[in-house]
């Protein structure tokens, strides 16, 4: 299948690159990498890539159920490819801004940013449960009269280009980043500072968060990981503790209201303000910041 052909072409490279950065920081004296915190990157890549020799069978048979009842037939030709990129990143977009936005599909995204480290292993720190949902925000590509092959497709190349961007030895890239998600956007967007939180949800392309009012330039250092960092290093935990939180306060939710936003509020809300959103966290020190 081209999709997963694609990844499973680009992993020899991950690797190398991988070794190149950790020999780079080593030899510059930059403290990059921990052992621990390397080796479930590589755990939460490895379940990733096994989830995904399944699952994308299931959803290219998805994808093709629905092409059928396609409104446009977009062909295979070089325009068509250049078309699924574009669409699949705006797509891309969308479901990862709302995998921030809303705490069940943070359950899912959350494993990304669980390293309080930043380098190209952190790239393949990849949820085991997020291709599920990734498969229904790309369903309407295919009634659309995007090809199943090459929405597959598009999607492994839009993750092969975020590797790279997961890097502190790469500094700005000039007018590149008007147009592309580069190092520095995406460093912004792994920061736990309130500043930083919830933006530059692009995939490829950095056009969509300038578009959306989501794009926060990288004028400081971030402070890597979540706003409560997870102490474990257990693939596993880190794939699914969210999960386990959520199930947690349900047990407890005194009416089927407060059950519902523990659901789909945003992360981090509750219902006796104990703990706050990025939204009202940033109006929080919005409001301290503000002379009397």
């Amino acid at each position: 299948m081209p999709g997963n052909d694609l990844i499973h072409l680009a992993i020899p490279f991950f690797v190398v690159l991988l070794v190149l950065e950790a020999t780079i920081s080593a030899r510059r004296g930059l403290d990059l990498f921990g052992r621990r915190d390397t080796f479930a990157s590589l755990g939460l890549g490895l379940g990733n890539v096994v989830v995904g020799l399944f699952w994308k069978g299931v959803a290219l048979a998805g994808y093709t159920a629905v092409h059928q009842w396609a409104l446009f037939d977009f062909g295979t030709g070089a325009l068509a490819w250049v078309a699924v990129i574009v669409a699949d990143d705006f797509v891309y977009y969308w479901w990862h801004r709302l995998h921030h936005e809303i705490r069940f599909f943070w359950a899912s995204h959350v494993s990304h940013h669980s390293s309080r480290r930043y380098n190209l292993a952190t790239a393949l720190r990849q949820s085991w449960t997020s291709p599920f949902t990734g498969f229904l925000f790309h369903l309407p590509l295919a009634l659309l009269g995007f090809e199943p092959l090459l929405i597959i497709a598009a999607g492994s190349i839009n993750l092969i280009y975020q590797f790279w961007i997961h890097t502190r030895l790469i500094d700005r890239l000039g007018p590149l980043e008007w147009v592309l998600n580069t190092p520095s956007h995406h460093r912004v967007h792994h920061g736990a500072d309130v500043d930083y939180l919830d933006r530059n949800y692009a995939g490829i392309l950095i056009v969509w968060d300038r578009l959306f009012g989501t794009f926060e330039p990288e004028t400081a250092p971030p402070h890597y990981g979540l706003t409560k960092n997870v102490r474990s290093y257990n693939p596993v935990y880190l794939a699914f503790h969210e999960f386990a939180a959520i199930l947690r306060d349900l047990r407890r939710a005194p009416d089927g209201r407060t059950a519902l936003a523990y659901l789909f509020a945003p992360p981090g809300w509750s219902p006796d303000g104990s703990t706050l959103t990025a939204a009202q966290m940033r109006a929080a020190r919005a409001a301290a910041a503000t002379p009397r």
